[in-house]
């Protein structure tokens, strides 16, 4: 159940790491009325440090050593922001990101893990691959095993790091190529060093050394690398050993983008914190796992910390947030460290002692799978406990009407920070104060106008006002109508002035960041406050009356070519049920945040005089109304629609939009002329799919389809497809096939 209360209080994290994942369950399973969680993450999917080796390894798939960020900051309640943070300001509380306006924060956490350390090692940025971020080194590595297995010999591999996380990936990677159809790879580990995990006990190097010499993996210690190239790495002293690959695993180093934000650093780079977590100099502000340092206690870098860290950060953000004590973290004087070695054998490590065998893998795939299943099977969502009364009713007793506006300081620092568009057409705009925008319709020319609005489909203002803005914009280029101006309408919900500001500002950036790209200006229009947030536009374009597109120009033998893939409804149907994984919503965000603008270009360069685009009713109650108004019929090709990832198999899973009874009416103009279509198909469930943001569906001329559908694809519509042709059949009536 969504929390309506107000709020009070936001606290930001920072990166998508282990002790991040626990707050965001623990927010879960007991949520704080009043409080909003935001995650910024780069990506949707964060990686189990535990289980990266077996990954590597062949042992564990993607999505058995990966979170979902997207499910677990559903069932937290939280807003997830796919964006990378770049500074702070910590005087304002603001967050900036690579993507986004800045982020207003009351606590702030910050744990988004290190890189490996390329200072003093020339070359390495150019030639080498990191192992963290870790979503970029597996990428690489994807690369990296295709060329392997094209090189006709064996590849050559430098590990660059002689920690446990160079040994444990070292190890993996050679297991994983000895059982590919390839020559076998060439393994050299190189290490300043005296020795290989020296942090670990003489009987763990020992068992460590064996594993290595019986993969044939040759060991370089004493060895400072100095710089590296596309074919060597050189040592200093100045000998080269030759590679195919260098891959980094030296120590940990700092995000850069932390230098510049005032917090109190280590010589390193890491954030100062003391035994609660928190700041050294900024009380507000959190740092958990490798992007921390302890003064009390100087921690190795490993991901152990990060996870007994989490419970401790959960409940002092708690704390906080309702005005209680905060409780210290007290680390362990020694941890248990389980190493595997390539194979499903493993090294457990623990002080002084060391055991090695199949068991202690076993022992290590029950704890790892044990803690995954944690944030990968999560319960029923709670209701939102009410922690603080006064925060939580202080916003009870709102006005309606005209009482429920935006108040007017606010409207004016927000619109005072927007870059608008400016048109010799618009005589008056919101910059004038009038009651009422005018505008001035050029002479030869007709006015075109539409509206559309939105409950919040995505969780980012700066999304929602994008996508919205694109849905709205789409019904003028489907008139072959060139955008002008435009008039919001909008719903913020009740809150602290500060949270209604920016969240104000938020959602009109996304919308003004589609509009300044097409050139349309914003004239004017409502704010409101109200229990969710809400947004639209009313927009406004002119076209030459002669040229104007319709739905009623279809000629027989017109081609249908469909811009943008199906499936968005059914996709945050699955989304607000926590089935969707991130990657998939990502896909129909960015389907959704795909402009139709240079789609009605081309079409109105290569002649096109019939076109919509689809939203609501879906593909075929749009194309039924195309239809209709020209008198003529069509035939559909079920296997050339264009399709999101994943769409299809929740719709075979009977998970759709609650639009979808309500669209099946226009079934009745289906004929199953294919014997192989069943009436049950997945696919059929897309052509009543509503789609938000949806694609331009147009009638092309057949002489024009082929290099039609080439300019598309190169103008960036990957997924344009044609999809059917217009016939002469019964008006309305669509004949469906399968080939």
């Amino acid at each position: 159940m969504k929390d309506s209360t107000p709020v009070h209080t936001d606290i930001v994290l920072i990166g998508g790491g282990h002790s991040h994942v626990a707050v965001l369950k623990s927010f879960g399973m007991k949520p704080i009325a009043g409080v909003r969680l935001t995650l910024v993450a780069r990506d949707v999917e964060t990686p189990y440090s535990g289980m990266l080796p077996g990954l590597m390894a062949g042992h564990y798939t993607r999505a058995q050593s990966h979170i979902d960020l997207q499910k677990l900051a559903r069932f937290a309640g939280a807003r997830l922001l796919h964006t990378s943070a770049t500074g702070l300001d910590l005087t304002g509380q603001l967050v900036f990101t690579d993507a986004r306006p800045p982020l207003p924060f009351d606590f702030l956490s910050v744990d988004v893990g290190s890189t490996p350390a390329t200072t003093g090692i020339h070359g390495a940025s150019e030639h080498a691959v990191a192992v963290k971020p870790v979503d970029a080194f597996l990428r690489s590595w994807q690369r990296i095993q295709s060329e392997a297995m094209a090189l006709g010999r064996p590849a050559t591999f430098a590990i660059v790091g002689g920690g446990a996380g160079g040994v444990e990936l070292c190890l993996s990677l050679a297991h994983r190529l000895d059982n590919l159809d390839v020559p076998k790879a060439q393994f050299v580990i190189i290490t300043q060093s005296e020795d290989v995990v020296l942090t670990h006990a003489p009987r763990v190097r020992a068992l460590l050394r064996d594993a290595l010499a019986k993969r044939g993996i040759e060991v370089r210690t004493g060895a400072p690398v100095v710089s590296i190239s596309p074919s060597a790495v050189t040592l200093r002293g100045g000998e080269e050993v030759v590679v195919d690959y260098a891959i980094l695993v030296t120590s940990a180093s700092a995000p850069s983008w932390l230098a510049d934000t005032g917090l109190a650093l280590d010589s390193a780079g890491f954030v100062r914190v003391g035994e609660t977590l928190r700041s050294v100099s900024h009380p507000n502000v959190f740092a958990v796992g490798d992007v921390a340092s302890f003064d009390v206690n100087r921690l190795p870098k490993s991901g152990v910390f990060a996870v007994r860290q989490g419970p401790i950060l959960s409940r002092n953000l708690r704390a906080l947030a309702t005005g209680r004590r905060v409780v210290p973290f007290r680390p362990q004087a020694r941890t248990l460290a389980l190493i595997s070695t390539g194979d499903e054998n493993a090294i457990a490590s623990y002080g002084a002692f060391a055991w090695q065998g199949r068991w202690v893998w076993r022992w290590k795939d029950w704890i790892d799978r044990t803690w995954m299943r944690r944030y990968q099977e999560l319960p029923e969502m709670a209701e939102a406990a009410d922690e603080d009364d006064d925060a939580s009713t202080a916003f009870a007793m709102r006005c309606g009407g005209c009482g429920s506006k935006v108040s007017s300081a606010v409207l004016k620092r927000v619109l005072s920070k927007l870059e608008n568009v400016s048109h010799e057409d618009v005589v008056v705009g919101f910059e004038g104060g009038d009651d009422a925008a005018v505008l001035r319709v050029p002479p030869n020319k007709v006015l075109v106008q539409s509206v559309d609005h939105f409950r919040p489909f995505v969780d980012d203002p700066y999304l929602f006002g994008k996508i919205t803005a694109n849905h709205c914009l789409s019904d003028l280029y489907a008139m072959g109508a060139t955008p002008q101006s435009a008039q919001a309408m909008v719903t913020i919900p009740f809150g602290r002035e500060r949270n209604v500001e920016h969240d104000l500002f938020h959602l009109l950036s996304g919308a003004l960041d589609v509009m300044r790209d097409a050139g349309v200006a914003l004239v004017g229009g409502h704010t409101a406050e109200g229990p969710e947030m809400v947004f639209g536009l009313t927009v406004n374009g002119f076209a030459d009356e002669a040229v104007l597109l319709s739905k009623g120009r279809m000629a027989v033998g017109d081609q249908l070519i469909l811009t943008k893939p199906l499936g968005t409804g059914i996709i945050f149907a699955a989304d607000m049920r926590a089935k969707a994984a991130g990657e998939t919503v990502d896909a129909a965000v960015y389907s959704m945040a795909q402009p139709n603008r240079r789609a009605a270009e081309i079409f109105a360069a290569r002649g096109v005089v019939a076109c919509t685009d689809i939203t609501g009713f879906g593909l075929l109650g749009h194309l039924v109304e195309m239809l209709n108004a020209s008198g003529l019929g069509a035939t559909l090709n079920l296997s050339s629609l264009p399709v999101l990832p994943a769409a299809e198999a929740f719709a075979e899973q009977n998970v759709l939009s609650s639009l979808d009874p309500a669209n099946r009416a226009f079934s009745s103009q289906l004929e199953m002329s294919d014997a192989s279509i069943d009436e049950r198909s997945p696919r059929l469930s897309l052509l009543f799919d509503p789609q938000t943001s949806g694609g331009l569906l147009a009638a092309v001329r057949a002489t024009e389809a082929k290099d039609c559908l080439a300019e598309l694809v190169a103008a960036g519509y990957r997924e344009a497809s044609v999809i059917g042709r217009v016939d002469d059949t019964r008006p309305g009536q669509v004949a469906l096939r399968f080939d």
